[in-house]
């Protein structure tokens, strides 16, 4: 239902070998150290509200046992590795664990399972400490961050500084995969009116922590892994050095600082 509280959709499957073992000693269940109950694979297909592939995660390792060392807080459960991913994923490692929220509903294999959504579930919530292999970051020209006015392209600099409800240009690399796709490596083709190749995941600009509104986002024309972010500083931001922070696939990228005067 959603992703870091963004809306979202997908597909979660499953897969246990169970082997129900316990400290305790218990007929019909392995004695082990630890309790948990069995092997797991899992694996998360991630998409857009609109129904576009984001990308898809893997996860292997033991469930049921209790979350592993250095876990985010509020994870409680299960010991899985992010194996790796697809799309906006590729390349991603990491680790995965979950903390239940209410009461799941155990379904029969006798119920129809295209009746699931009518009949209802439980509620769970998915803990994911993702590394990703790349992220996204704003390039560096010598006179700072390449960023620019969006009405005649000059750089912003402290003595051109940008302005609350201004439209201002990003050159950023590492937002991935874009639509309509091309092969791996292969530089964006020069421009043509109408043949933009727009990113294809979730893009998010915030100023000092408020949403920015994102005009655009695509491939940058003959240039191969540099994009092009069009957004709107907001209306009422403060005046002084702003922190800006940009985020794809829900990836975060280092903040950089622009002056607003």
């Amino acid at each position: 239902m959603a992703v870091n509280g963004k809306p979202a959709r997908g597909l979660w499957v499953a897969r246990c070998t169970p082997l129900e073992f316990t400290t305790t000693l218990t007929p019909g269940q392995a004695i082990a150290d630890i309790s948990g109950f069995g092997v797991n694979d899992w694996h998360f297909m991630i998409l857009q509200p609109d129904g576009t592939h984001v990308g898809t995660l893997m996860a292997l390792g033991i469930g049921g046992t209790a979350a592993p060392p250095g876990s985010p807080i509020g994870a409680n459960v299960h010991n899985l590795t992010i194996a790796g991913g697809t799309g906006a994923f590729l390349g991603a490692r990491g680790q995965y664990s979950n903390k239940e929220i209410g009461t799941s509903r155990a379904a029969s294999m006798t119920e129809d399972p295209a009746n699931r959504r009518i009949n209802g579930g439980g509620k769970r919530r998915d803990i994911i400490h993702l590394i990703p292999a790349t992220w996204p970051e704003v390039l560096t020209l010598p006179t700072g961050p390449a960023i620019f006015h969006g009405e005649d392209f000059s750089p912003v600099t402290a003595e051109k500084p940008a302005q609350a409800g201004e439209r201002l240009i990003l050159s950023v690399s590492g937002l991935g995969p874009v639509r309509p796709k091309l092969n791996p490596g292969q530089p964006f083709p020069p421009y043509q009116e109408g043949k933009l190749h727009e990113v294809n995941s979730p893009v998010e600009v915030t100023v000092n922590g408020r949403e920015a509104p994102v005009v655009n986002k695509i491939g940058w024309p003959t240039m191969n892994n540099v994009y092009r972010v069009d957004f709107v500083v907001p209306e009422g931001t403060a005046a002084g050095t702003a922190s800006l922070g940009l985020s794809v696939a829900w990836i975060n990228g280092p903040e950089v600082k622009i002056p607003v005067p």
